[in-house]
C-alpha cells in the first residue's frame, strides 16, 4: 500500500506539470480570464485576466491517475467510486460557476440557489449510496473511545459537512499558493490517516489529490500563471468531507482544516457584527484579505496560513494516532 502511495502522488503531481505548460496557453487562447470583484483588494486588479479554471487540471490528473491506479495496483470500491463522484460533482458545479463568470465577463456565475441546489443533490447522492451499504451512523469524539449514534441526523452531517467544506475551500482560494498550500497539507493528513486505518484505496486517493494539487500549485505560487477557479475549490472541498466522512473522522476535519474554518468564521462574523452593529471586526473578509491590508505581502499572508495549515495537520494526525 505504501509503494501505491507514493507512486499515486508521484504520477499526480508529474502529470499535472507536464499537462499545464499546454494547458495555460490554451486558457488564453480562448480567453478564459480571471474576473476580479472591484470591492476586493487594490492590489489584486493587476490580477485581472489571469487564467482561471486551472481547476480542470487538477481534476484530470485525479481522474487519470486514480483509473489507473486503482484499476491495476487496487481494487475498486464503493469508496473510490463516492470519492471520485463528489471530486468530479462538485467540480463540474464550479466548471459551470466558472464558465459562466467568464461568458458573461462578471464576477458572479451561477446564482446562490443554483449553486446551492447542485451541492445539495451530490450530497444526497453520496447520502443514500453510505446507506446503502450500511454505513455506520455513529460519531466519533478525536482523541478519545467516545462515540455516538446520532441515527438519522446523520444525514444531515453529511450535507452540512459536503456543502459547508465545499464553501470553506471555496472562501481559501483567494491568493496565489493560499489554497493549493493549504490544501496539499490538509489532503496529506488525511492519507497519513487512512494509511493508518488500512484504508488503501482512501489514502492512495488522498495522495493521489497530493500529488495534483503540488503539481497546480507549480503555476499557482506568486506570481501566479494560473488560478484554480471554483471548478478546483469546490471540488477539493467537496472531496475532503468525502474523505474525512468515510474515514469515520468528521469531527476531526474541523482541526485538520482549521485554516478553511478560520476564513469561513471570519466571513460569519463579519457579516453578523455590520449587521448587528454597523462596524465591522475585520478590515476584510476572508481572513487573508484582512492580512492583506494590514500590510503584509501577499507570500507573508500565504507562508503563515500555510504554517497554520501544518501546524492543524500535525496536531490532528498527533490526537487521532497517538492519543
Amino acid at each position: 500500500m505504501t509503494a501505491a502511495i507514493f507512486l499515486a502522488l508521484a504520477a499526480a503531481f508529474l502529470l499535472t506539470v507536464i499537462i499545464s505548460p499546454a494547458f495555460i496557453p490554451l486558457l488564453k487562447r480562448l480567453k478564459f480570464g480571471q474576473s476580479i470583484r472591484e470591492e476586493g483588494p487594490k492590489t489584486h486588479m493587476k490580477k485581472g485576466g489571469t487564467p482561471t479554471m486551472g481547476g480542470v487540471m487538477i481534476l484530470l490528473s485525479i481522474f487519470v491517475v486514480t483509473l489507473i491506479i486503482q484499476g491495476i495496483w487496487l481494487n475498486w470500491t464503493t469508496e473510490v467510486f463516492l470519492l471520485l463522484f463528489v471530486t468530479i460533482g462538485y467540480g463540474l458545479i464550479g466548471f459551470l460557476d466558472d464558465f459562466i463568470k467568464i461568458t458573461k465577463k462578471r464576477n458572479l456565475g451561477l446564482t446562490s440557489k443554483q449553486k446551492l441546489f447542485g451541492q445539495l443533490l451530490v450530497a444526497f447522492v453520496f447520502f443514500i449510496v453510505l446507506n446503502a451499504h450500511g454505513f455506520e451512523t455513529s460519531v466519533s469524539f478525536p482523541g478519545t473511545n467516545w462515540s455516538v449514534d446520532i441515527g438519522w441526523l446523520y444525514f444531515l452531517l453529511v450535507i452540512v459537512m459536503l456543502v459547508g467544506s465545499s464553501n470553506a475551500v471555496n472562501l481559501t482560494d483567494g491568493l496565489d499558493g493560499l489554497l493549493a498550500g493549504t490544501g496539499a497539507v490538509a489532503f496529506g493528513a488525511f492519507a497519513v490517516l487512512a494509511w493508518n486505518e488500512g484504508m488503501s484505496e482512501t489514502a492512495v486517493f488522498s495522495a493521489t489529490i497530493v500529488g495534483a494539487v503540488l503539481g497546480f500549485l507549480v503555476f499557482n505560487a506568486h506570481p501566479a500563471k494560473v488560478f484554480m477557479g471554483d471548478t478546483g475549490s469546490l471540488a477539493l472541498g467537496g472531496a475532503i468531507a468525502a474523505i474525512a466522512i468515510l474515514l469515520k473522522m468528521e469531527l476531526l476535519l474541523v482541526l485538520i482544516g482549521g485554516v478553511f474554518v478560520a476564513e469561513t468564521l471570519s466571513v460569519i462574523l463579519q457579516v453578523i457584527a455590520y449587521k448587528t452593529t454597523g462596524k465591522r471586526i475585520f478590515k476584510m473578509s476572508p481572513l487573508h484579505h484582512h492580512y492583506e491590508l494590514s500590510g503584509w505581502s501577499e507570500w507573508r499572508v500565504v507562508v503563515t496560513f500555510w504554517t497554520a495549515g501544518i501546524v492543524c495537520a500535525v496536531f490532528g494526525i498527533y490526537i487521532e494516532v497517538w492519543l
